[in-house]
């Protein structure tokens, strides 16, 4: 659900679909129908090549010798700067991390570049980089080249940052939405919704009986765990812009299969969900910055969550916090994704029209 408005609480204002695409909106960085659009009319009859054309997190590239490597960047323009359980400069390593995470990658090297507006801190800036640093070193990567531009006072918002990264494909395995198959079971590796709900709160000066922290975290361990355990791994994403429910529609529609999920067993915290509740959003569309969901034979669905959890980097006693199978994959009809209701009924989950959360990221 979006805002109408903005409100002088600190909400933003989420633009509704316009019925001409001439100019750019909040909405087209949302990871939504828009981006897509947005992907679709400008970028890809561009850009088209096999890498591209693919739609995964990353790039797959084979070099000579027959090796494979993943290559993949993002840009961040997180507000505020700081939140709850991580920063901007933790959020450009672990969300650059994990992309390569998602193509079956051991993440190795990462550059940074830096837009930073006049005025800005020397010591703020400090700050962010010696927690992109302690990322780096938590997720095994090296920051290896970078760099910086300065705009005008008033037109840069303080800083953004933009992180690319390399890793090495060691596992023979197409981990991509193509690879995946027919009954295969979908894992959620933990809880939904507190990337995006400890934005808001912290924008909209919200209090909460507990704070709702971030799950920003590498996904490095898990992911390699399930690679060398020889788990048949078919499909592996972050759940980021746009949370489960478009990952989840991305991956039907490029599989050309059916997902359906159980909404009973899909984890969300009682905070989460409480403030989703007084926001009015799902949280299966909100954003994460540490969990990931799985695609791989049924048969081997219940190690996949044991391995998860034993590699799980989240100390929280909180259950919600622990891997869970939540649906699996149908022959048809392709590209749609179902959500079983608590209660027996089925919905079509969509990806969404604007923009739920934006600067999410």
């Amino acid at each position: 659900m979006s805002f109408a408005g903005a409100t002088s609480s600190g909400f933003t204002t989420c633009p509704v679909p316009l019925p001409h695409r001439t100019e750019i909106t909040v909405g087209h960085g949302g990871g939504g129908k828009l981006t897509q659009d947005l992907i679709d009319a400008v970028f890809r009859p561009a850009f088209a090549n096999p890498a591209l054309d693919a739609q995964h997190d990353g790039a797959l590239l084979k070099f000579p010798g027959g090796g494979r490597l993943a290559f993949t960047t993002d840009s961040h323009v997180v507000s505020p700067l700081f939140f709850p359980g991580g920063d901007i400069g933790k959020i450009a390593v672990n969300g650059t991390v994990n992309d390569l995470c998602m193509c079956g990658a051991r993440p190795l090297w990462l550059s940074a570049g830096f837009i930073l507006e006049e005025g800005f801190s020397v010591e703020t800036l400090r700050q962010i980089v010696a927690s992109m640093k302690a990322a780096a070193d938590a997720a095994g990567v090296a920051i290896v080249t970078g760099d910086t531009k300065v705009v005008e006072r008033g037109k840069g918002d303080g800083l953004y940052v933009t992180t690319a990264g390399v890793g090495v494909i060691e596992t023979p395995l197409t981990i991509a939405p193509t690879s995946v198959r027919a009954g295969d079971a979908i894992v959620l590796s933990g809880d939904l919704g507190r990337h995006g709900m400890a934005i808001m709160a912290t924008r909209a000066n919200l209090s909460f009986e507990s704070a709702i922290e971030s799950d920003c975290a590498p996904l490095v361990a898990p992911v390699q765990a399930l690679l060398a355990a020889g788990l048949e791994v078919h499909c592996l994403r972050d759940l980021t812009r746009g949370g489960l429910a478009s990952s989840l529609v991305e991956i039907a529609e490029s599989a050309k299969l059916a997902l359906a999920i159980d909404a009973a067993k899909v984890p969300v915290s009682e905070l989460v969900n409480g403030a989703c509740e007084i926001l009015g959003l799902d949280p299966l569309y909100v954003a994460n910055e540490g969990r990931f969901v799985c695609i791989l034979p049924e048969a081997q669905a219940a190690q996949a969550v044991e391995i998860i959890n034993l590699t799980s980097t989240d100390t929280r006693a909180d259950a919600t916090a622990r891997a869970v199978i939540i649906g699996k994959v149908k022959p048809g009809p392709a590209g749609q994704v179902t959500q079983r209701s608590v209660i027996g009924a089925e919905r079509i989950v969509d990806r969404l029209s604007g923009e739920q959360l934006p600067r999410i990221c």
